[in-house]
C-alpha cells in the first residue's frame, strides 16, 4: 500500500472518529456514532498493517487475535454494573502500552547507534526511521518518549487504583501519605529534571527512574481522590490515556495516532471540566487530589426515616398524574432497569406523565444511567437532564429516587459546611411525595448523610430495587 493510500485511509479514519465523537453527544445518534468509530478503527488498523514500514506480520496477527478474543470474552462476561471499573482497566492498558513503546524506542535507538553506516542502510520500518534522524530530531524524539512514558505510567497506576476503588477492592475514601501534596509535587519536579537529563544523553536508568516516579504519582494521586469524585477520575484518566497515545504517535511518526490521541485527550479533559462544574468542584483541585475526603453532614439532622411498603408506593402512583424517576448507582447494582422500564410503560399506558431526571454525575461513569435506560428501551424523549427538569419538581406529584444519594441531597444547598456544598442537585424534595428505593440506611458511596431521607414528604422503600419493582408492577392499575 502506497504512502498516498495510507494517508487517505488515515484521513478517512480521523473523519469517522470525529463523527463518532459528535454522534455520542445525543442518545438518538449514539448507535450510529459507535458504528462510525468501529469502521474508522478497522480502517486505521488495516492501513497500518499494510503500510510499507510495518513488519512482523505473524506476531501482529497473533496479538490481534489474542486481544480480540480476550476482549470478546470480557465483553460477554462483564455486567453493565461493572462498566466503570472495566473502563478504568482499559485505560490502564493504554498507559502501559505507552510505557512499553517508549522503552522499546529507547532500546531500538541504542541498538541502531551501535551499527555502522552499511548496516543502517539495510534497515527497514521504524528502525530505518530512527536511523535517519538528525541529532536535533533525536533530542525531540527523546522528549516525546519521556512525555509518553511519564503520562502513560501515571495513567497505568492511576487507572489501577481507580479500578480497585470502583470494584470495591479498595477503600473508596480519600487517602494520602503524610505530606501527600508535597510528595506529588516533589516527584513531578524530579521527573522534569530527569527528563532534561535524559534528553541530554543519559542512559536508560534515567528513563526507568522517571517511570517509577510517574508510577508513584499515578498511584498516590488517585488514592487521594474520594469516591464522590470517581466519575471525574474516570474521564480524567481517559484524557491522560489520550495524551499518552498522542505523545507516542509523535514518537512513531503516526499521524492518525496523534489525531486520535488528541481527540481522546481533549474530549476527556472537557468532560472532566463539565463534570467538575456539575459537582461544584474546582477542576485543578480535583485532578491534583485536593478533594474527596468526606466528613459527613456537619449539621445535626432532625426527624427520622419513615419506611413504606410497595403497597403504599403503588397507591400513590395510581393516584398521581405526573411522576419523575431519578435513577442512580443503586439501580445499576440491582440491575433494576428492566423493572423500571416496565413500570414506566404501565404508568404511561394509564395516562400518566412519566419522565426521568438524570444528573450529570449519576452513577460512577459519565452517561451511566443513560446507557442503562437505553438498554431497557426507555424512550429517549422522556429522559431529561438536570437543567431541563429541575424547575418542574414543584409541579410533580410523585418522585421515585432509585439508589441515589449525593445528587438529590439538599445539604448541597442548605449546609455551607457540607462536603458537597454548592453542588447542583436535583431538587426532588419540592415534589408532593418522594419515595426513595434504597438497600439500607447507610450513607452511600461517598459517605455523606442525606437529610432528604428525613423530610416529612419522603418515605423510604427499603430493599433490593429490582425486587421492589417486581412488587410494584402487579399493583399498578
Amino acid at each position: 500500500m502506497t504512502i498516498g493510500v495510507i494517508s487517505a485511509a488515515y484521513v478517512s479514519a480521523a473523519v469517522l472518529f470525529i463523527l463518532s465523537l459528535g454522534g455520542l453527544s445525543g442518545q438518538e445518534s449514539a448507535k450510529r456514532a459507535v458504528r462510525y468509530g468501529f469502521v474508522g478503527m478497522a480502517i486505521a488498523i488495516v492501513a497500518t498493517i499494510l503500510g510499507p514500514a510495518f513488519g512482523n506480520l505473524s506476531v501482529t496477527f497473533a496479538m490481534i487475535a489474542a486481544g480480540a478474543g480476550a476482549g470478546w470474552l470480557v465483553a460477554k462476561k462483564v455486567q453493565m454494573t461493572e462498566m466503570p471499573q472495566l473502563v478504568a482497566a482499559l485505560h490502564s492498558f493504554v498507559g502501559l502500552a505507552a510505557v512499553l513503546i517508549g522503552f522499546n524506542t529507547h532500546f531500538e535507538t541504542a541498538t541502531i547507534a551501535a551499527l555502522d553506516e552499511a548496516a543502517k542502510a539495510q534497515l527497514s520500518g521504524f528502525a530505518a526511521i530512527l536511523a535517519g534522524k538528525t541529532p536535533l530530531e533525536m533530542a525531540i524524539m527523546k522528549v516525546e518518549v519521556s512525555l509518553g512514558v511519564f503520562i502513560g505510567a501515571i495513567t497505568f497506576t492511576g487507572s489501577a487504583i481507580a479500578f480497585g476503588k470502583l470494584a470495591g477492592k479498595l477503600d473508596g475514601k480519600a487517602q494520602k501519605l503524610p505530606g501527600g501534596h508535597v510528595l506529588n509535587a516533589a516527584a513531578a519536579i524530579l521527573s522534569s529534571v530527569l527528563l532534561v537529563v535524559y534528553v541530554q544523553g543519559a542512559d536508560m536508568w534515567v528513563l526507568a527512574a522517571m517511570t517509577l516516579l510517574a508510577f508513584f504519582i499515578g498511584f498516590h494521586l488517585i488514592l487521594g481522590i474520594g469516591g464522590a469524585d470517581m466519575p471525574v477520575v474516570v474521564s480524567m484518566l481517559n484524557s491522560y490515556s489520550g495524551w499518552a497515545a498522542a505523545a507516542i504517535g509523535f514518537t512513531l511518526g503516526n499521524d492518525l495516532l496523534i489525531v486520535t490521541g488528541a481527540l481522546v485527550g481533549s474530549s476527556g479533559a472537557i468532560l472532566s471540566y463539565i463534570m467538575c462544574k456539575a459537582m461544584n468542584r474546582p477542576f485543578v483541585s480535583v485532578i491534583l487530589g485536593g478533594f474527596g475526603a468526606t466528613t459527613g453532614f456537619a449539621v445535626a439532622i432532625e426527624g427520622e426515616q419513615i419506611a413504606i411498603d410497595a403497597d403504599g408506593v403503588a397507591a400513590a402512583l395510581n393516584d398521581a398524574d405526573s411522576v419523575v424517576i431519578v435513577p442512580g448507582y443503586g439501580m445499576a447494582v440491582a440491575q433494576a432497569q428492566q423493572g423500571v422500564a416496565e413500570l414506566t410503560r404501565k404508568l404511561r399506558a394509564a395516562g400518566k406523565t412519566v419522565r426521568f431526571a438524570i444528573h450529570p454525575v449519576a452513577g460512577r461513569l459519565p452517561g451511566h444511567m443513560n446507557v442503562l435506560l437505553a438498554e431497557a428501551k426507555v424512550p429517549y424523549d422522556i429522559v431529561l437532564e438536570m437543567d431541563e427538569i429541575n424547575e418542574d419538581f414543584s409541579q410533580t406529584d410523585v418522585v421515585i429516587v432509585i439508589g441515589s444519594n449525593d445528587i438529590v441531597n439538599p445539604a448541597a444547598q442548605d449546609d455551607p459546611t457540607s462536603p458537597i456544598a454548592g453542588m447542583p442537585v436535583l431538587e426532588v424534595w419540592k415534589a408532593k411525595q418522594v419515595f426513595v428505593s434504597k438497600r439500607g440506611r447507610g450513607a452511600g458511596y461517598s459517605g455523606i448523610e442525606n437529610p432528604l431521607f428525613y423530610r416529612e414528604n419522603t418515605r423510604m422503600l427499603y430493599g433490593d430495587a429490582r425486587e421492589s419493582m417486581a412488587q410494584l408492577l402487579p399493583q399498578i392499575a
